[in-house]
Parts: C-alpha cells; structure tokens; sequence
C-alpha cells in the first residue's frame, strides 16, 4: 500500500488539509513518519518555485502521486462553470498550467471544487456544457504529454454538480477522453455513496486516485469507516496508485498524520486481502 498525504504549498483557508506552507520542515517529517509520496496542492505554479518543491520532495526520497487544484477556487474563485467566460477561460488556464510539473513527477492533476457550483441564473444543464466543454480542454491539452485528470465527486454540501460516483462516470462518457478518471475520497463516498464497494467495483479502472479520511473528517481510524472492506474493494479493482489522506488537522497536523499511517499500515494492512 503505497500513502501519502496532502501537503499545501501555500497558507490556504481550506481546512480539511493538516500540513500548509513551510515544505522543507513538512516534508521533513512526512518522509520521517514513513509516507511514501505527499500531493501537492498547488495554487498557481506560475508563482511557486516547482523546481525547488520537486528537489525538496525528491532529496527525502518522495514521490509526488497528485496535484490538487482546488486553491484556485478556494482562493481566487476560479472556476469551469462560472458564469463570467473570462473566469471559466482562467480555470481552464490554470489547469493546463499544472501540466509541465505533472509531466515532471508524473502526477495527476486533481479537479476537485475547480469544477465550481451551479451559480444563481445558470441552469444545471448549462453548467454541465460548460463543464464538460472545459475538462474536453483541458484532457486535449494533457493527453499528448501523458498526463491525466481526476475528477473528486463531492458531496452535496459543497457543490451542486457530481456528487456521487454513478455521476462522475456518467461524467467521464460525456467528456469521452482515456486520460479522465475519477479520484474517489471517503469521507464524501460516506455521506452520498449507498454501498460504498459497490460503487467502486462500478468504477472499474477509471479510478486514477484515492483520498482517505474517515466519517467525521478525521484521520483514517477515527470515525466509522471500514477502511479495511473499502481498500480491498479498491484493489480488487485493479487499482495499483496511491492512497492519499485528506483529512482534519485533528487534534493536531502532526498527530493525525502519524495516527493515519500507524492505523493504515499495522492494522489495515496486514489485513487486507488483496494489495496493489
């Protein structure tokens, strides 16, 4: 079982990600605590200094499996669906300018909140087109170096458009493009999924990334979750990527982290029954 943990470049209001900003010092200790990658959540690469993040990660023996988007609209409010072209243009903009680090680290980039909301006067299904129209965009512009896109269902509390699994796939037939997949996370799969391992064993191999955090947002063994029934699913699948926490800096960054991975490697792990 391969892990990491979602590490921010850059302050950032989004709670549910324990480690912001400082990356020598993060790294540090996520490489210490026996992570095997960190994903990055990167703003804007035209203002970070993606050369040194990728001599930092690499100098710890770290591999970068993603990079979240998600500060874009968290921070600037950037988004595919926005009823202003002009915003809609910069989200497709931004995204595509992921590309040459994801080429670097060969990492996928995560569209997570980028996709944006069903905004006042617009129409679902013309948020659709729009969305569809961009990730067309954006899948165009990464399939020739190899690079691939996940798209995060969120829950309904966040967002108005793909909540669940069943409509990120749906998704994924409308954008008809190889290098587009699904990035599934627990803690939204608890609140709109049914089954959980039903919904995954639908997704086949169109799972191209994997976020952890348990029912309250917590880190993995905190909550309700059978992590031990949901990564086997997982694996049967075919899945062979990372297993990414995103979770609540609760009680603290360093704690959860080092809870997440003692309860994922001792006692998930040894019994699973299928492994990537």
């Amino acid at each position: 079982m391969k892990l990491s943990i979602v590490l921010s470049t850059h302050a950032a209001q989004f709670a549910a990600v324990a480690f912001k900003g400082d990356l020598a010092s993060n790294v540090a200790k996520i490489a210490g605590w026996g992570y095997d990658g960190v994903e990055l959540a990167i703003r804007d690469p035209k203002v970070a200094d993606t050369g040194e993040m990728l001599r930092i990660v690499s100098e710890h023996g770290l591999e970068v499996p993603a990079i979240g988007t998600g500060q874009a609209w968290g921070e600037e409010g950037l988004s595919f669906t926005d009823p202003d072209p002009a915003v809609r243009a910069a989200a497709i903009e931004r995204t595509i300018s992921h590309i040459p680090f994801a080429v670097r680290t060969g990492a996928a980039v995560i569209i997570g909140l980028l996709r944006g909301i069903v905004k006042p006067g617009v129409s679902q299904a013309q948020a659709m087109d729009w969305l569809v129209d961009a990730l067309q965009q954006c899948c165009a512009a990464a399939q020739p170096h190899g690079v691939r896109l996940a798209l995060e269902p969120i829950c309904r509390y966040e967002t108005t458009l793909i909540n669940n699994l069943a409509q990120g796939l749906d998704l994924l037939d409308r954008v008809g493009a190889e290098n587009m997949g699904l990035m599934p996370d627990t803690f939204h799969m608890n609140i709109e999924e049914p089954v959980i391992e039903d919904s995954l064993r639908a997704c086949g191999d169109r799972i191209f990334h994997f976020h952890v955090a348990d029912s309250n947002r917590w880190y993995p063994g905190a909550g309700h979750l059978d992590f031990v029934s949901i990564l086997d699913t997982l694996y049967a699948t075919g899945y062979q990527g990372y297993v990414s926490g995103e979770f609540m800096p609760l009680p603290d960054a360093d704690t959860s982290a080092q809870k997440a991975i003692a309860y994922l490697r001792t006692e998930v792990g040894p019994r699973l029954r299928v492994q990537a």
